[in-house]
């Protein structure tokens, strides 16, 4: 539980998907980058936290960049996904030992001490390279400025999913003319289907596996159906909490029905979700990176963003980004070959997109290639109707935000508490947060950066 890279890669195993190594440098893998490094001009070192078939991905990319750039060695090493990761590009950047090029979840940039363990962007450097802000969805470049300059260049978003058996639909009579689900537009057409699509799934599976037992999956579905309600976390300053406690209570109510009214069963966790999933159950929720293994089973399938039940869409978004960590040297032939790196893996995120996530640079959405993928053309919608985290320091992917609130909406879904006390709960533990100071630079979120 909390940990949905572990899951992904047990996943990818145990269902059979994709067996890629992960690695711990580049020469682990065996494909030689110190013998590329001989000759070079310029060498870039680049940590990233991708295993698995992202992992794959982002090599056949950076060897491109090889191939197209001989004069520039590119060592990239692979660290553990989550805490550890972050951990370790911090104690490198404070110990001026840190690599030219990494990669952040952009929600976790805010809390990084942009400025102090990050150094910002040349944007003019970037546009040298093809890469300028008129080529992203403006939220999304907004997310990565802090101080009113740019600490991330964001390369995809990742988001979560209602992913769909269109066999079992097409049975239930929930598809349309255009082979994709029904529309969705409140809470009791949403269960009106979940209804029809219960009565053509064989017995012994559940109609919607929704991780019920996972803080981290739980938290990321109670954002975007917050986030569909108008609901705000705290005001402009920092200085208030704005948790609206009836809304949430919505929220937490509506997710408790998927598994009171016997659509969802309890004791399935998420593996066991995916499996039943595979094995006809109509509905899952989960991230994008499943399209890989579902693709790969060669199921008859769609993948819609989640179902905008309380009046505007919004599904959960993250961001995968690239950094610059600090240097106290930063500057000169190796600072620029990490913008043009960052620049040309941006650029060429075809390959990328092959693993579900959706690509941040927006020319690359309106290619034929990306348009004949499926299903990420389905929802790839999800660009303009993002729902994130905060922008605060104990925000983003498996922060602590979601370690102190997450457990919360989980209480609830499965029942071990009431809607209306956990959302008190929640409230209570964001006022505790917002006046928690950030250990990386001790300052409070009304005290650190603002956009």
């Amino acid at each position: 539980m909390g940990r949905p890279d572990l899951n992904r890669r047990q996943l990818l195993g145990g269902l059979g998907g994709l067996i890629v190594a992960s690695s711990f440098g580049f020469a682990a893998l065996g494909t030689g980058a110190d013998a590329l490094a001989v000759g070079a001009d310029t060498r870039v070192r680049y940590w990233n936290l991708f295993s698995g078939g992202d992992g794959a991905n982002m090599i056949a990319m950076l060897d491109a960049f090889r191939e197209a750039n001989p004069d520039i060695a590119v060592k990239d090493s692979t660290l553990q996904w989550g805490s550890p990761f972050y951990t370790k590009l911090a104690m490198a950047a404070a110990g001026n030992r840190a690599p030219d090029l990494g990669v952040m979840h952009l929600g976790r940039v805010t809390g990084f001490s942009p400025g102090r363990l990050l150094d910002p962007w040349d944007v003019g450097l970037l546009a040298k390279y093809g890469v300028r802000e008129q080529d992203y969805n403006p939220t999304l470049w907004k997310r990565g400025v802090i101080d009113g300059k740019l600490y991330a260049l964001p390369l995809d978003i990742h988001v979560q999913l209602c992913f769909y058996r269109k066999d079992v639909l097409k049975k239930a009579g929930l598809l349309g003319d255009d082979g994709r689900i029904v529309p969705v537009t409140s809470p009791d057409e949403w269960f009106d289907v979940l209804k029809e699509a219960k009565r053509a799934t064989k017995k012994g599976l559940q109609t919607i596996g929704m991780w019920n037992s996972d803080q981290n999956f739980q938290w990321w579905f109670f954002v975007a159906f917050y986030t569909q309600l108008g609901g705000t976390w705290f005001n402009a300053a920092n200085t208030e909490v704005t948790f609206d406690t009836d809304k949430a209570v919505q929220v937490l109510e509506f997710l408790r029905r998927h598994v009171t009214d016997g659509y969802s069963d309890p004791g399935f966790g998420g593996l066991a979700s995916a499996e039943q999933f595979l094995n006809g159950s109509p509905f899952v929720w989960e991230g994008n990176w499943s399209v890989p293994v579902y693709s790969g089973a060669k199921l008859d399938y769609g993948a819609t963003p989640l179902p905008p039940v309380f009046g505007r869409q919004a599904t959960h978004a993250e961001s995968h980004s690239f950094v610059l960590p600090h240097q106290s040297d930063r500057g000169g032939a190796t600072n620029e070959a990490a913008h043009q790196l960052a620049a040309y893996v941006v650029q060429h995120a075809q390959q990328w997109a092959a693993g579900g996530h959706i690509p941040a640079y927006t020319p690359t959405l309106s290619t034929a290639a990306y348009k004949k993928l499926d299903p990420q053309s389905e929802y790839v919608s999800a660009m303009d109707h993002q729902a994130t985290e905060p922008k605060v320091w104990f925000a983003g992917s498996t922060g602590i935000l979601a370690q102190r609130v997450g457990p919360i909406v989980v209480s609830s879904t499965t029942g071990s508490a009431k809607p209306e006390a956990a959302a008190e709960r929640m409230r209570k533990a964001l006022t505790r947060l917002l006046t928690t100071k950030n250990p990386m630079d001790g300052k409070t979120a009304a005290e650190g950066g603002a956009a």
